[in-house]
């Protein structure tokens, strides 16, 4: 006879109340997977021009648009540039990352000095923003021009809520302008897997048609 398959264990539980924040980053990076990447360019008070890379961001609604992205503070406990220029009603642009652009994207991740620009550090060319103050990563597939609309603290965790006022796409990613269709597999662009190191393309793609109810009667009806 035929062995008896292996019981299979239970699921693992962690308690995260009572981890350290650093075990609740390990362990909830390495399963909220692929988080898109908001590369943020910031103008600082003196004009200087500060881009910074995090995979703490998602879009959240479209009525009115409206992104969201949580800047952490440095070892210190001050916050990153990026948090410390935007200030409540601040402009900021989110670039979006492509395969091409994934290492200076990593780059721009180092931890600079204050007030040192990574643009300028990492000859990253930039174009003027259109409807806000701030530039956008000339190259970038895609870019969100924002304006801070609030910006929520829960303990140690900053979350930027902004407003998308414009959106700026490289050409051979509108399938057509009129009728608002992108050709969204020509942005290639990556998301970040676990929390260190790690990227994913956005080419293994798969389509599920949604269904009304009356669609999926008729399917379970038809598999009686």
């Amino acid at each position: 006879m035929p062995a008896a398959p292996s019981p299979t264990p239970p699921p693992q539980h962690f308690d995260l109340t009572a981890l350290p924040a650093e075990a609740r980053y390990k362990l909830l990076t390495a399963v909220v997977v692929p988080r898109p990447i908001a590369w943020v360019c910031t103008l600082g008070e003196d004009g200087h021009v500060n881009l910074a890379p995090y995979s703490f961001f998602g879009l959240m609604g479209s009525d009115p648009p409206v992104v969201a992205f949580a800047p952490g503070n440095r070892p210190d406990g001050t916050p990153k540039d990026t948090a410390r220029n935007i200030g409540p009603g601040g402009a900021f642009t989110v670039n979006l990352v492509s395969f091409d652009l994934a290492p200076l994207m990593n780059a721009t991740a180092t931890d600079f000095p204050h007030r040192h620009s990574e643009p300028g550090a990492l000859g990253i060319a930039l174009s003027p923003g259109v409807q806000v103050p701030t530039p956008r990563v000339a190259a970038a597939p895609a870019a969100l021009e924002c304006r801070e609309v609030q910006t929520l603290t829960i303990g140690r965790t900053r979350i930027i809520l902004g407003e998308v006022l414009g959106l700026v796409l490289q050409q051979e990613a509108v399938q057509d302008a009129a009728r608002h269709h992108v050709n969204t597999a020509a942005l290639d662009l990556v998301g970040r897997l676990g929390g260190r190191g790690t990227y994913a393309r956005t080419r293994d793609t798969f389509v599920l048609d949604r269904l009304t109810y009356e669609a999926w009667q008729a399917a379970q009806e038809g598999e009686s």
